[in-house]
């Protein structure tokens, strides 16, 4: 299935949700009398209902209303229009980091984060998979030695991915796991590096000063690792995630984001607000539990699938 077909496949409860209302509201607006410029009021407050429902986000959706109500000409239709606006939030986002698939470093070490329950484990196990699919020879790290079967559950997506995994007893100091995962992934020629740390609540000062820690030793293992950090986020929990994902960039610098169980959700248009409230670019998402679900994320399909014309 192609990328696209599979992307408007995970966001189809999204859809479900707006899509029709949607419809209706372009319809309206583009039924206006010829030659207005404005568009109504009652189809802006319309459009901005329908944004927050799907978990835009409050700021993003001003953004959006705010163009639509303001555009200069009717040339465009409202739906090119909100389509367009969306791109160009994604398009002001700056990548902070090489992509794991792009990358230039000899062994090129990413930081997967996040708190518990985001499917951080999984996601490692399927960024594994995809990335030895793309002709990567990815090393996987089980730093997460605290959350029981945690360790486990990672070697069982090795072995399904067929890659390589460096491991320690429960109970180890992760950032030596991590230190020593390092060392053997740059000895063995194995890039990228993927590490699965612990989940912990962003509000827990101890644990994240831990993940600092595991950043500086990651440092001395690889010149300027750890060269890129994912955050995954869990899209069913909404704008919950932006106050996650500013706690974890605060403390190591997040530069990316996986966004996971986007299937699993109605509020699909959180990764509009994570665009434009935290600047962070997002570069996978989940799309369902098998291995193949975890695709890169693109803008321009996002928005197409999101936004599909239905009548």
């Amino acid at each position: 299935m192609a990328l696209l077909d599979r992307l408007r496949e995970g966001l189809s409860r999204t859809k479900q949700q707006i899509v029709s209302q949607f419809d209706e509201i372009v319809h309206r607006a583009d039924a206006q009398v010829p030659g207005a410029d404005e568009i109504d009021v009652d189809t802006v407050e319309a459009l901005e209902e329908l944004l927050l429902l799907a978990d835009v986000g409050v700021a993003a959706t001003g953004r959006i209303v705010t163009a639509v109500a303001s555009r200069a000409s009717r040339s465009k239709s409202l739906r090119d229009f909100v389509k367009d606006e969306i791109r160009a939030i994604f398009d002001g986002v700056e990548p902070k980091g090489s992509e794991v698939s792009a990358s230039k470093h000899a062994s090129h070490v990413v930081l997967v984060v996040g708190v518990n329950g985001t499917g951080k484990t999984t996601t490692v196990g399927k960024l594994a998979h995809f990335l030895k699919a793309s002709g990567k020879r990815p090393l996987v790290c089980a730093a997460d030695t605290f959350r029981a079967a945690a360790v486990e559950q990672l070697a069982v997506w090795a072995e399904r991915a067929s890659v390589e995994i460096v491991r320690s007893d429960d109970g180890s100091d992760p950032a030596a796991v991590v230190f020593d995962a390092i060392q053997s992934g740059k000895a063995s020629g194995c890039d990228p590096i993927l590490v699965d740390t612990a989940g912990r609540l962003h509000t827990r000062v101890n644990l994240m000063s831990e993940l600092e820690k595991i950043r500086r030793v990651a440092g001395r293992a690889a010149v300027g690792a750890p060269h890129e950090v994912l955050l995954v986020l869990d899209a069913t929990v909404g704008q919950n995630g932006l106050a996650q994902a500013r706690e974890f960039s605060n403390v190591v610098g997040v530069t990316g984001v996986v966004l996971t169980k986007l299937d699993g959700t109605a509020k699909g248009g959180i990764a509009v607000a994570i665009a434009h409230d935290l600047k962070l670019p997002i570069q996978y998402v989940g799309v369902g539990e098998g291995m193949d679900d975890l695709i890169p994320f693109s803008a321009a399909n996002y928005v197409d699938a999101l936004f599909q014309q239905q009548w």
